[in-house]
């Protein structure tokens, strides 16, 4: 099972935490490509592929791939 190329649920919370008046110009861009990124992989990769932490996680956030 790989998670490459996935945001684990420690950095996503991180992210959500801090206010994005606080952040920087290049943290935010760095969040929106890798969100992009972490969107991208959560549909292309199947979820028999995944491990159970992104699996619930994928769930958790609304993205389940249910389809494969």
């Amino acid at each position: 099972m790989s998670d490459t190329g996935r945001k684990d649920f420690t950095d996503k919370a991180a992210e959500a935490i801090k206010p994005d008046d606080q952040k920087s110009y290049l943290e935010q861009a760095k969040e929106a490509i890798t969100g992009k990124v972490d969107d991208f992989q959560n549909k292309a990769q199947p979820n028999d592929a995944k491990s159970a932490t992104q699996k619930a996680n994928d769930f958790f956030q609304g993205g389940a791939n249910d389809s494969k």
